[in-house]
């Protein structure tokens, strides 16, 4: 019939309110399905990263008579410094610049990749508060690949401390590459909760004239961020993930850093830095 209007059908209170329901399911079903894969997209980038890493530092070997890159040569000047494996500073209230580092002709770009777990490491501020920044979230095995800190010899001076800084170990010095950590995910914890970038990847235990001393820990570097799996790579040139073994000590900044993810994978000692 003319001008009469044609009735629609409309939903029901009670069906919108179903619908809405199915669509909050599928979303709590969903989101953490999503935020598992983010990770493990994450963890594959963060693995290319490392394997980047030892790329750079095998191309610096080759040329540099076998030796593996100096981690912090001058570490024991002033403030820590201004020489790193990851870059160069001109002052030690600065971030190092990577692309001025010893290993930016075999990285692309010339600058270390930051970890993309999206870590909110403190960026900025002085010396005392962010003393390593510019790694990307990185660390290196500096006692057993980055300097010589594992001989059994003494320094009597600072002097012969500064010059033995820029000796490292060799290529052929490492008996068991595979089981030889060079670098891994890492970070530092001077005040809770914020972490800053650490470029040390520290073992459990202090060298010194080549015997581990086990009579104390070293402040733990090596940051367990990709839920709650840490990324390494091993002097071999794989890389693998591993958790966290069972540790409850402070900090040298009296931090419990297991509730910040920092700590080290079993076994708790020296041998997946060693040499041996």
């Amino acid at each position: 019939m003319a001008g009469q209007v044609k009735k629609r059908k409309a939903f029901s209170l009670i069906e919108v309110l179903v619908v809405i329901s199915i669509i909050a399911l599928l979303m709590a079903i969903l989101v953490p399905v999503l935020a598992v894969a983010r990770s493990q997209a994450y963890g594959v980038i963060c693995q290319s990263n490392l394997r980047q890493l030892f790329l750079a530092n095998s191309g610096y070997t080759l040329e540099n008579d076998g030796h593996y890159v100096a981690a912090a040569p001058d570490i024991m000047s002033e403030k820590g410094g201004k020489w790193r494996w990851h870059g160069v500073r001109e002052s030690a209230d600065e971030p190092f610049d990577p692309v001025r580092g010893p290993l930016a002709g075999y990285l692309t770009d010339g600058k270390v990749k930051e970890c993309p777990e999206g870590i909110d490491f403190a960026r900025g501020g002085s010396w005392d508060d962010n003393f390593e920044q510019g790694c990307g979230g990185y660390g290196y095995n500096h006692i057993y690949l980055g300097s010589r800190n594992w001989e059994d010899r003494q320094f009597t001076t600072i002097e012969q401390m500064e010059s033995a800084g820029w000796e490292t170990t060799r290529t052929t010095e490492v008996s068991k590459p595979a089981e030889t950590l060079m670098f891994a995910d890492t970070a530092m914890c001077i005040e809770k909760p914020t972490l800053i970038e650490y470029s040390f990847a520290e073992p459990p235990f202090y060298v010194y004239k080549g015997q581990p001393m086990t009579s104390f820990y070293l402040s733990p570097s090596i940051h367990f961020r990709h839920r709650d799996w840490a990324k390494v790579e091993w002097a071999d040139g794989h890389s693998d993930s591993w958790r966290m073994a069972g540790f409850g000590d402070t900090n040298v900044y009296d931090i419990d850093s297991a509730e910040v993810k920092l700590g080290w994978f079993a076994p708790i000692d020296n041998t997946p830095f060693d040499l041996k």
